[in-house]
């Protein structure tokens, strides 16, 4: 699969905004299904504020819909009528996933909404580990080849990605320790079962702030006032940086109509103070894109990720 991939269900959308035919029906006129991923993780929090955001603007309930795996949210929109009703709040995962494995789905299913959220993640280890920087920690690993093991969720997943990625370009060897989700993998971090985790600002920072937890460094390129004091990873690997970001996405065939006002009222809950706090609090930025936006945001991450996979082989296991 090249990073083409996403083109077909783009020119389905951008075809489709040229057109004037206007939905019949009124839209919505019963409740709507937002599929994402298990819940607990960041992807679960971005649907929910939306789910209760698109609630009040549009009268009619929009109802978290969580499903477990990493494939299982993707498969059941992917194949569901294109009719409004059914849709799918998921992040790098979505994309991802059909590059390093075969996948009930294929991105040609989907039409891009809207972006939602965007989040980086922190470089934590279990306070018995002794190491206090990156620079620490990269040392030990390569005096200790293998023996650091770090967690993770499935692979293709933001925080495996991102572990993988400062595996390859620190030139150290961790052993990954795979979970089914965030949740279960920071539960065994945080008691030590496992020593290292890339982990999602929201679900760590209470346990950096009690010590449960060592934070050495964030993955966005640059230092982030979402999380004060924290140097970047790039600071001690140039070039380093791995970020998550979650988008709207409904059946491809949808009509134009619906994903307009789909795209229109996720701009309006984006833009709200309240929102935006709720975000900023747990270490998430709201963000709000035109579908042509997010099209060419996928499009671009899957070019990187590929490139990585090419430059380390890496595959799916």
């Amino acid at each position: 699969m090249n990073a083409n991939f996403f083109c077909a269900s783009m020119g389905l959308l951008l075809a489709a905004v040229n057109a004037s035919a206007a939905y019949a029906q009124p839209y919505p006129a019963k409740p709507v299904r937002l599929v994402t991923s298990a819940p607990g993780g960041g992807t679960d929090f971005t649907a929910r504020l939306l789910a209760q955001g698109l609630t009040a603007q549009l009268g009619q309930q929009f109802v978290v819909d969580n499903r477990g795996g990493s494939h299982v949210p993707a498969n059941t929109v992917g194949h569901a009528p294109a009719d409004g009703y059914t849709l799918l709040v998921q992040n790098n995962t979505l994309w991802v996933a059909p590059l390093m494995e075969k996948t009930a789905y294929a991105m040609t299913q989907f039409a891009p909404v809207s972006l939602l959220s965007r989040s980086l993640n922190v470089l934590v280890v279990h306070p018995s580990l002794p190491v206090h920087s990156v620079n620490d920690l990269i040392a030990l690993a390569k005096a200790k080849p293998g023996e650091i093991n770090y967690a993770s969720g499935l692979v293709g997943s933001a925080n495996f990605l991102a572990a993988e990625i400062f595996k390859q370009m620190a030139g150290v060897n961790l052993t990954r320790i795979s979970y089914k989700g965030g949740g279960p993998a920071l539960t065994d971090v945080l008691g030590g079962q496992v020593k290292v985790m890339f982990a999602t600002t929201g679900s760590v920072m209470p346990h950096i702030k009690s010590n449960r937890l060592r934070a050495l460094a964030v993955t966005s390129a640059e230092a982030t006032p979402l999380v004060p004091g924290l140097p970047p990873i790039a600071a001690s690997v140039p070039g380093y940086e791995s970020l998550t970001f979650t988008g709207l996405f409904v059946p491809a065939k949808t009509p134009l109509a619906i994903i307009q006002r789909l795209y229109e009222t996720a701009v309006k809950v984006a833009n709200q103070p309240e929102i935006k706090e709720r975000y900023l609090a747990s270490g998430v930025e709201a963000l709000a894109s035109t579908p042509q936006e997010l099209g060419a945001a996928v499009k671009a991450d899957a070019a990187r990720v590929q490139k990585m996979m090419q430059a380390t082989g890496l595959r799916a296991e």
